[in-house]
């Protein structure tokens, strides 16, 4: 379970003092978080029980948080279904538990859909929502550079080059080599706001309808077309890592009927799949050679296997992804 900070009763108490939502009955760690630690927390006001999501921050600082805190709120604001912040009566939604920072959201209900099961529909709500979600973010008033963005890619391809094959290091070259010819080329690819992490584990359907888009913590200000890039690769992944071709339509009609596509971004989309495969492959890569592993409280960094995404890679190479 992705607990890395333990908290007791009494610590989340003194937390809720802050806020006028209830009295705790009961909370619970939840599984399957990787950078941060989560908790569902039920609470009781007059009668009633509701339940909230409580996030502990295991990587991002204080600091950081003011971008993902505002981001939340305007997004919701704009009708977008994302966890946010809530305030406390003082106004205040950035808090900390154990040193760290924390915040207490609502909670979202339905359930992940298994990549084994992920069909055309599934691909056609994400795509529009993403689409919705890139228009209410495009005049977001904060920035933010990606931390594992392009330049993170150059330095880390180079630092773990000596550890790889001469065909991987290679390949990683080649790939980072195809991503700066396109910066350069100066093309219109509309920027703005991007999740950065939209796996299918981040979004919740109730009977096959989206509910809820969670864990934006890798939101940065980037191409949105490498957004819809990194949903593609992944909602559209096939047991062989060849990407099927219905659930790659439907995730582009989804979102072309919302924000239609420049003519420049269809000639970036081969590109920008093969740069989102490269970057999972890369951010997979360093822990799983045991260069970077993260260490946390209770717990230790689940790894991913990187060869997924090599092999997503090399088919966007082997069969180039097209704008329909």
């Amino acid at each position: 379970m992705a607990v890395y900070t333990s908290i007791s009763a009494e610590e989340l108490h003194q937390l809720l003092t802050d806020f006028d939502l209830g009295t705790l009955v009961h909370f619970e760690g939840i599984e399957g978080g990787i950078e941060n630690t989560n908790y569902f927390v039920n609470l009781e006001l007059r009668g009633q029980k509701k339940s909230y999501v409580l996030t502990i921050f295991e990587e991002l600082s204080l600091e950081e948080m003011p971008f993902f805190v505002e981001l939340g709120h305007w997004l919701a604001e704009r009708s977008i279904p994302v966890p946010y912040a809530i305030r406390d009566r003082n106004g205040i939604a950035l808090k900390q538990l154990k040193g760290k920072p924390a915040v207490l959201q609502p909670r979202f209900y339905g359930a992940d859909v298994p990549a084994a099961k992920l069909r055309p529909i599934h691909c056609f709500q994400i795509g529009e929502a993403l689409a919705r979600f890139h228009q209410a973010g495009s005049d977001f008033y904060l920035k933010r550079q990606a931390h594992r963005g392009v330049f993170w890619w150059r330095r880390e391809s180079e630092a773990i080059a000596h550890r790889l094959t001469p065909e991987d290091a290679a390949l990683l070259k080649q790939e980072v080599a195809a991503f700066d010819r396109l910066r350069d080329a100066e093309l219109d690819l509309p920027t703005g706001v991007i999740h950065g992490d939209l796996f299918h584990d981040n979004a919740l359907f109730k009977d096959d309808k989206l509910e809820a888009i969670l864990d934006m913590y890798n939101a940065a200000t980037a191409y949105q077309l490498y957004d819809l890039a990194i949903v593609a690769n992944d909602w559209c992944n096939r047991p062989d890592h060849s990407i099927d071709a219905e659930r790659e339509a439907a995730l582009l009609e989804g979102y072309a009927q919302i924000r239609p596509f420049t003519r420049d971004e269809a000639k970036a989309w081969p590109v920008l799949t093969r740069t989102a495969a490269m970057r999972f492959w890369l951010s997979r890569l360093i822990p799983w050679l045991g260069i970077a592993q993260a260490s946390r409280q209770g717990g230790e960094m689940k790894l991913k296997d990187p060869n997924q995404y090599k092999q997503i890679l090399l088919s966007r190479i082997h069969h180039p992804a097209a704008l329909r």
